[in-house]
């Protein structure tokens, strides 16, 4: 597993579970399933609160992501001790505690989702915690400051699944009478980072599970940064190009957002001509803050220009860098600086738009050019609220969706006819919806439907209007309404890498298998670092066909970049059912019905996205054979 894995960058993660959860479901399902959501929904607050970013939260386990390990032991330690005295509290025996895992590894962000060693080997220490306790890997506790309350008991040379060398583990507890000090603000971390620089204080960047990140200057070249993972792509013989994540040179480091959503409009922009190959957002952007020279990403992402650039906003005006370099000799082929208003921002995508399309002598169908750009909002200010509702919504928390929301809604408040605003609140309510962060489900649900379909009259040309929508038909098995959205997104963007992914998961749910395979192989050349759901649907795709053989690996696969997902099991298990290992397939299903205490077969019955009728009752029957409870 160690050698087949996507590289992003390291991360800290912390991983928990309730221990013994299949016990407490036992003695009462309704209030254990009550009583594990409250304490997940309280230790979310929490994390948040130290700048934490909850990443899954599925049944019984959490995922989030830090960018210090201080952060995340801080917020570990300070939710277990409040929510060991809620316990307290409680009658009877049913008390759900958290053991909680933080380990430093290498990982994969995108679409919302965390994959990789990393998150891996944070759930394998997090297994070695008593209920109520902590653990955290070597290389955390190395890093943690010395003025901590904290005291270690070191469990020594643990060997974990998956991992060719031993880890380190220390299990961690507040010292006797201390307590946890509060978060620290935004401000107070940039201070405190600004004064090590002023003082030239020199951090050691960790070196874990085997991987070397080096920062490096050659002949002067331009570089950028890279994926660890060094793979290298045909490069199409079509026009392809990737957009990295202008630089953010203003003197406020949190505008970032500004910089990542400029970038962001020109990929899309770009993706939407078929006269050329465009590489998805999270493959290029998972080159932010490490180096390397435009040769080597291009190899990586497998294409022959590459779009580089800056951004810096002083007061009203805008100032925007862009080079445009060939990326087999490094030859720049193209620069300029555009200077502009904040209300010009807008023309100002558009102009870089048409310069890289007249640099790359790209002629434009009249359909092309009459989508170029599309909808955009009225005033920079609800622009840039939306911006920031999208930068907060890559937390799947209950704060942070409730905080894009009032985002979004401020943007739409201020522009009533700003569509992308309209389908970015669908998409949260949608996610409020399935995440059970609402008193009124139906409602909720039915109110994504109905933003979305005012997008999309809004805005019929934006492809990422019609996969929203698309989405939210699939949540609402509305199938044939899914389908026809999905191929709507692709038609209009033929470079949308998540829109062949969508396509491929309502033909899947469909039961058209034999057309998912070359969607996903397509989606898989635009997003190069794909995450952990396209090798799903290979596997449930070859499952459905009949092929478990070639169904298996894949589906393993997904599981070890996302060991917290419940459907990739599930049809492993069935997969193993017709391979006659029906031991194995015991095995998963215990594994899944432990991380997901709802998975029993009424309610999967209920609840599966699939609306093929002969496969869901032969998917069914497998699940059965595999020990699937009723």
């Amino acid at each position: 597993m160690a050698k087949d894995r996507l590289s992003g960058k390291l991360a800290v993660i912390l991983h928990a579970d309730v221990a013994g959860s299949t016990q407490l479901v036992q003695q009462d399902e309704h209030l254990a399933h009550e009583r594990i959501q409250d304490a997940f929904r309280r230790f979310s607050d929490t994390i948040g609160k130290y700048h934490g970013r909850v990443q899954e939260l599925r049944g019984d386990a959490l995922l989030a992501e830090f960018d210090r390990p201080s952060d995340a032991v801080s917020a570990t330690l300070s939710f277990q001790s409040n929510h060991s005295k809620y316990l307290s509290s409680l009658e009877g025996d049913l008390k759900p505690e958290i053991r909680v895992g933080i380990a430093m590894g290498e990982v994969v962000v995108a679409d919302n989702t965390v994959t990789g060693a990393g998150v891996v080997l944070a759930q394998r220490v997090e297994q070695l915690a008593n209920p109520g306790g902590l653990c955290i890997s070597s290389a955390v506790q190395e890093s943690l400051s010395k003025r901590l309350p904290v005291e270690f008991n070191n469990l020594g040379e643990q060997t974990l699944k998956g991992f060719d060398n031993p880890v380190k583990v220390f299990s961690v507890k507040l010292k006797s009478g201390e307590t946890v000090s509060p978060p620290q603000s935004r401000s107070q971390i940039r201070l405190h980072q600004n004064f090590r620089k002023q003082y030239g204080l020199v951090i050691v960047v960790l070196i874990i599970i085997g991987v070397s990140i080096y920062l490096a200057y050659k002949g002067g070249q331009q570089e950028y940064p890279t994926s660890m993972d060094q793979m290298s792509l045909p490069i199409p013989d079509k026009p392809s190009i990737a957009v990295l994540p202008f630089a953010n040179n203003s003197n406020d480091p949190d505008q970032e957002y500004l910089s990542d959503g400029i970038s962001g409009d020109i990929i899309t922009d770009l993706s939407k001509i078929k006269g050329l190959t465009v590489i998805a957002r999270n493959s290029s952007f998972n080159f932010r803050d490490k180096t390397t020279t435009v040769q080597e990403i291009g190899k990586n992402l497998g294409v022959n220009y590459i779009l580089g650039g800056s951004v810096q906003k002083s007061g009203n005006r805008l100032r925007v860098t862009a080079q445009l370099v060939d990326a087999k000799t490094g030859h720049q082929l193209w620069a300029e600086r555009f200077d502009h208003g904040l209300t010009d921002i807008f023309l100002l995508q558009d102009e870089i738009t048409r310069e890289i399309i007249s640099a790359l002598s790209i002629r434009l169908s009249v359909d092309e050019q009459k989508h170029l750009g599309g909808n955009v909002p009225t005033s920079f200010e609800a622009y840039d609220l939306f911006l920031r509702g999208q930068q907060v919504s890559v937390d799947f928390s209950e704060e942070a969706i409730a905080q894009a929301v009032e985002l979004y809604r401020q943007a739409i408040r201020l522009d009533p006819n700003y569509a992308h605003a309209h389908g970015a609140l669908a998409l949260a309510r949608i996610r409020q919806f399935f995440m059970g962060f609402t008193d009124t489900p139906v409602r909720m649900r039915d109110r994504a439907l109905e933003l979305a379909r005012k997008a999309a009259d809004m805005d019929p040309g934006s492809h990422q209007i019609q996969w929203s929508l698309g989405y939210i038909h699939m949540y609402r098995k509305e199938f044939d309404e899914a389908l026809q959205a999905a191929e709507s997104a692709v038609s209009l963007s033929p470079n949308y890498a998540d829109g062949y992914a969508l396509l491929a998961l309502v033909k899947n749910n469909l039961g058209q298998a034999d057309e998912v395979i070359p969607l996903i192989e397509k989606a898989m050349v635009l997003n190069p670092h794909y995450t952990w759901d396209y090798i799903y649907q290979l596997g449930r795709a070859y499952y459905a066909l009949g092929e478990y053989e070639k169904a298996v690996p894949y589906l393993r696969q997904a599981l070890e970049r996302n060991e917290s997902a419940g459907y990739p099991r599930l049809f492993l298990a069935a997969s193993y059912v017709n391979l006659g290992q029906v031991d194995e397939a015991e095995w998963e299903i215990t594994q899944a019905q432990m991380a997901h205490p709802e998975y029993t077969y009424a309610h999967l019955h209920k609840t599966a996205p699939i609306g093929n009728k002969k496969l869901l009752d032969r998917f069914f029957s497998d699940l059965r054979t595999a020990g699937l409870t009723e």
